[in-house]
């Protein structure tokens, strides 16, 4: 489902696809605006690759998901993706199959230059709905609300996926308000005070064998 776009501020303007990955289930997807104020929603849905495309190959279904995601990126120019990182209670075998949907997602980032940031879903959850272990159905409304939806947005991969770009959108705004750096920024070293580096040439002997 999709909405129209307005006017930009091209100081705070940002536009986030996010996207909420499936080991079996539907690969959500949703791009959300923010002018630094506002949000709001242009588009959304769930793509869920038919079982026989999936018994066509191994690698049918992420196919399929890679052209989802770079059609998505050549039609709404987002400036950053947000992906929902892997759930580490899961267990094995989705844990693995999950890992192939979530590289197929970095690598069609990466084809487009977009920088990914990712999210667990429990801070997803706390940043959205101000409760991390909130139920799916507490989260699309929290999603319908925050952005103003006319309907509450179907199915449940969908409202995550946008409820991850919220997120993200919700991090960099905190960050800038508070002039916090940047989470893909190395931190910057720490000058050690006065003294505590020894000049060249100089041995420095334990207190012990000084006469």
């Amino acid at each position: 489902m999709s909405a129209t776009n307005g006017g930009k501020n091209a100081a705070s303007w940002m536009r986030v696809l996010g996207l909420d990955p499936a080991a079996a289930g539907p690969t959500g997807y949703g791009i959300v605006d923010s002018d630094g104020r506002n949000c709001r929603m242009l588009h959304y849905g769930a793509l869920r690759v038919p079982a026989a495309r999936q018994k066509e190959s191994g690698g049918a279904a992420l196919q399929d998901i890679h052209a989802l995601v770079c059609g998505l990126i050549r039609e709404f120019a987002p400036t950053v993706m947000a992906v929902e990182s892997v759930f580490t209670a899961l267990n094995m075998r989705t844990a693995l199959r999950l890992a192939e949907v979530r590289g197929v997602l970095l690598l069609a980032a990466e084809q487009h230059g977009l920088a990914v940031h990712s999210y667990s879903p429990r801070e997803v959850k706390a940043r959205v709905a101000g409760y991390g272990h909130a139920d799916k159905r507490q989260m699309q409304l929290m999603v319908r609300a925050l952005l103003s939806m006319r309907e509450t947005p179907e199915p449940a991969d969908a409202a995550d996926a946008l409820a991850v770009a919220l997120c993200h959108l919700h991090t960099e705004q905190a960050r800038l308000r508070y002039g916090l750096p940047d989470a893909k920024s190395p931190p910057k070293p720490r000058p050690l005070p006065l003294g505590t580096i020894p000049a060249r040439g100089v041995n420095r002997l334990p207190a012990s064998r000084i006469e």
